[in-house]
């Protein structure tokens, strides 16, 4: 049985996974909307990927005998400045999430969960690679100053981008 103060900050991952697919979202409508379909297309995949991580969280905790306890989802941001406040608040929400990883890997710590320890060693390196994904994306916008050509080279790389469910049974 997992202990208490785990399943607490298990529940509050998971509610937050959830809002970080629907923010995703939001920013994807975004570049929809202003034409920047592959930015789209890349923030799409961040939310597939945001769910991916949400119910992987949800089926630990359940397979530890937790019980689960979804949260209503806040209202996330619609309108934003241009593809280099995206990217900044992306990058912002990352370093949010890795601090929150942190947490629940300071509380399993503390708590001699090592069964949730070993979990959540795959998330800290997941946000390794999340914070330098977005940091190299912010500073191709910088070197390009977020238009013209480069803007537009930029947004047909990201079409290219496509969902992999790390969590997906191996065939």
């Amino acid at each position: 049985m997992i202990k208490k103060a785990v399943e607490v900050a298990l529940n509050e991952q998971i509610n937050a996974e959830f809002k970080s697919a629907y923010l995703y979202l939001s920013m994807s409508a975004y570049f929809q909307a202003t034409g920047l379909s592959g930015c789209a297309n890349w923030m799409r995949v961040q939310y597939q990927e945001e769910l991916a991580h949400a119910t992987r969280f949800f089926d630990y905790l359940n397979e530890r005998g937790g019980k689960v306890k979804l949260s209503p989802i806040t209202e996330v941001q619609v309108d934003f400045s241009g593809i280099v406040d995206v990217f900044e608040k992306t990058l912002e929400h990352e370093q949010v999430v890795t601090a929150m990883i942190d947490h629940l890997m300071d509380i399993s710590i503390q708590e001699s969960d090592h069964a949730t320890k070993s979990f959540l060693q795959w998330f800290v390196d997941e946000q390794v690679e999340e914070e330098a994904n977005v940091g190299q994306i912010l500073n191709n916008l910088t070197l390009i100053k977020g238009e013209g050509q480069g803007l537009l080279m930029m947004d047909r790389e990201m079409q290219n981008r496509v969902f992999v469910n790390p969590f997906a049974p191996k065939a």
